[in-house]
């Protein structure tokens, strides 16, 4: 139970860590374009994330699969550049268009999983328990973005609904700043990915 506690702990402390922003630009991102009456597709959103990154985490973790790490710490302000761009280029949320956002979420979580699996790798060490730590872990990472996700709600509902900004206009400008901020940062890491 100590050690569940301790990598839940991790696992959120990560994922709220400034200093690694780019996760939390993911997941600001990804809500971003929804208010708080959307918080159900919000929420299958987020959990498709989480079902891509978990899965890719424990892959990696357990060496089935193994990690470029320069092409995917360039492959994650990436994902925050398309995930912004789709949300300025989407005016209404269509079914067939959620259904595509839903997809992308879970593709996007699997680039995003490997980007943690080095950090949850150097903590682990030659522990004898991985399963529970990983498991902890992931639920640590996904109360993180849940924190991430409420913050992200609850101010879209102040500005939309009682500063009345409109909806579009919030939209367009998370998206534009994060776009804005996921830009510099891709253009940061290519030089590490040229011979």
């Amino acid at each position: 139970m100590q050690d569940f506690s301790l990598y839940f702990q991790l696992g959120w402390q990560h994922i709220l860590d400034w200093q690694g922003y780019d996760h939390i630009l993911f997941v600001i991102a990804l809500c971003g374009a929804y208010t708080f009456t959307d918080w159900k597709k919000v929420l299958i959103l987020v959990t498709a994330f989480t079902l891509g990154h978990s899965l890719t985490l424990a892959l990696s973790i357990f060496k089935v699969i193994s990690v470029n790490t320069p092409l995917i710490e360039f492959l994650i302000p990436v994902t925050i550049l398309v995930t912004a761009i789709s949300n300025i280029l989407s005016k209404r949320q269509k079914p067939k268009g959620q259904r595509f956002k839903y997809t992308i979420a879970l593709f996007f979580g699997l680039i995003h999983g490997l980007g943690f699996s080095n950090y949850l790798r150097s903590l682990l060490g030659k522990s004898s328990s991985v399963t529970a730590e990983l498991f902890a872990f992931n639920v640590g990472l996904e109360f993180g973005q849940l924190i991430i996700v409420a913050g992200v709600l609850i101010l879209s509902f102040i500005l939309i609904w009682i500063v009345k900004i409109k909806r579009w206009d919030y939209n367009f400008f998370v998206s534009s700043a994060i776009f804005g901020i996921s830009f510099v940062m891709a253009a940061e890491r290519l030089p590490a990915l040229l011979p």
